[in-house]
């Protein structure tokens, strides 16, 4: 319940620990009892971490004392599932030391935030537009058509084969996972279509008519709707022009989540961000360690896979405002991280970002790309530290936020 006595709005979407945050802080006013949880790790990451804890430190007056960052909580049982988990102390009291641990680290800081970060308690809300004068990142289109519209290579080919007619109507698709392994799909594109082109092409209709029955079958409202055009895909997204494209979900063993430029004919599902209008400058500062930091901070987790978010990652983003000089840098190291790429024409994404195989080239061009990003910010020979680089973009995030 909210302060008013009504049910609170975005409860559905925070996970069930929460309530025991809620009902300790309820028992600690006015009393000097400390209280820890170990929580599951999401609640200190993405769109949660201002659904759960911003009223309570507005309605409760909390801070929390120490925190363990997340850890790896291994079950006894013999199915050996793996849970992710934070410790979290917190108070109203007057304590005014703060712990944060990390591994086996240790270190004494000013202040906790939510997000288990030695900075400046932030609530990063989602927005629906960059926060920055910035091009707009967009959702890939949701096809929704129970695997009728999109091909293997092999079903392409099988499908050229029965109707040659039919090859202006497929497009190359990729999902998130297709794009880091660069293993193509294709999906019949049929936007524009004229019905007497498609009356020609029976093995086309057949998937189209199974489309339909597809989401006639679906116990949602809005996807039996979308039957009545079976020919497109359930939301229609294409770019004009050639554009950045970035995976929701990303492992979190690689130091950077892999981001390329695709071409317009490609066709980006709804597991793909894009970026149109995004120049080599766009795409140094969003492969920049800077950028990665403040990725790893705020960002949701698919168990602890980096889950990347237009409205919480992208939109809230501080950009720098470099100098000519500076962006003249950025732009000519961001060139260099594809020249290293394009050195390995047969590697995927997955194989060039893998720790263990990342290519000499390609770590020095990130390193440079690095340097000339973090001398934008002012931050090169200044911070030492992930923790003290995201301390610094929430300090702009706020400022950022005072100003829109």
């Amino acid at each position: 319940m909210d302060e008013k006595g009504k049910p609170y709005k975005k409860a559905g979407k925070i996970d069930y620990v929460a309530a025991w945050y809620f009902k300790a802080s309820q028992y600690m006013q006015g009393t000097n009892v400390r209280c820890a949880l170990v929580s599951t790790n999401s609640i200190t990451q993405g769109e949660q971490v201002a659904d759960v804890w911003q009223p309570l430190y507005e309605r409760f007056g909390i801070h929390i004392d120490f925190a363990h960052r997340t850890f790896r909580w291994d079950s006894e049982s013999t199915d050996k599932a793996h849970v992710h988990v934070v410790i979290i102390g917190f108070s109203t009291g007057n304590n005014s030391k703060r712990w944060l641990y990390n591994g086996a680290d240790k270190q004494q800081v000013q202040n906790i935030n939510p997000y288990l970060v030695a900075a400046p308690t932030v609530f990063i809300a989602s927005h629906s537009k960059p926060l920055c004068n910035v091009p707009v990142m967009l959702n890939g289109g949701k096809p929704a058509e129970g695997g009728n519209l999109i091909l293997t290579i092999e079903e392409k080919n099988e499908l050229l084969k029965a109707e040659p007619q039919g090859e202006g109507f497929l497009r190359p698709f990729m999902m998130g996972k297709d794009f880091i392994d660069r293993k193509p799909r294709y999906c019949l594109w049929l936007v524009g279509a004229k019905p007497a082109e498609l009356k020609k092409c029976p093995h086309i209709l057949k998937r189209i008519e199974a489309v339909r029955d597809f989401r006639l079958a679906s116990k949602k409202e809005a996807t039996r709707k979308k039957a009545d055009t079976p020919t497109l895909f359930d939301e229609v997204r294409e770019c004009s022009t050639r554009f950045i494209a970035l995976p929701k979900v990303s492992s979190e063993q690689r130091r950077y989540i892999p981001m390329d430029y695709l071409d317009a004919d490609i066709i980006p599902g709804d597991k793909l961000f894009m970026i149109p209008n995004a120049g080599l400058y766009n795409f140094g500062i969003l492969m920049s360690n800077v950028h990665m930091a403040w990725m790893r901070a705020v960002c949701g987790r698919l168990k602890s896979d980096y889950s990347y978010s237009n409205t919480i990652v992208y939109n809230n983003f501080p950009w720098p405002t470099p100098t000519d000089k500076q962006r003249a840098a950025i732009e000519q190291t961001a060139q260099g991280i594809l020249d290293a790429r394009a050195l390995y024409p047969d590697s995927s994404l997955a194989d060039l970002y893998d720790p263990v195989t990342m290519p000499p080239e390609l770590l020095k061009a990130h390193r440079a790309n690095d340097k000339a990003v973090m001398q934008a910010y002012g931050f090169w020979g200044k911070l030492n530290s992930e923790s003290e680089c995201v301390a610094e973009l929430m300090k702009m995030y706020e400022q950022l936020t005072k100003e829109n």
